[in-house]
């Protein structure tokens, strides 16, 4: 953090400016198992727990808005979206992910 001193009619007045955010480098791509993290050549698969998925992708994507599960197949507790990923999980278990180009595992209509 970077910080800034002024001084106003005697009275000292210091400003701290945060570093502007920087965009990650990581790519996340859907397939077939469920998410492949490049350039680290890591996996996100079906089944993962919700647990160690979300706070990852809220790390690098940013964070994630809670969608409705109104559409939603019995089983699934919850429907995250990050930009145009939307994944959906049971209450212990990564289910499915949907995007622009597709869906994959369990997901809601």
């Amino acid at each position: 953090m970077r910080c800034l001193g002024a001084v106003v009619m005697m009275v000292g007045l210091t400003a701290c400016v945060a570093p502007a955010p920087t965009r990650s480098a990581v790519v996340i791509r859907p397939d077939a198992a469920g998410l492949q993290v490049d350039p680290v050549n890591k996996r996100i698969d079906f089944g993962r727990s919700p647990k160690g998925v979300v706070p990852a992708l809220d790390r690098e994507l940013g964070r994630h808005e809670v969608l409705p599960l109104s559409g939603c197949p019995a089983g699934i507790a919850q429907q995250l979206q990050w930009n145009d990923l939307i994944l959906t999980f049971s209450q212990q278990q990564f289910l499915g992910w949907r995007d622009a180009t597709g869906r994959q595992g369990q997901t809601c209509a």
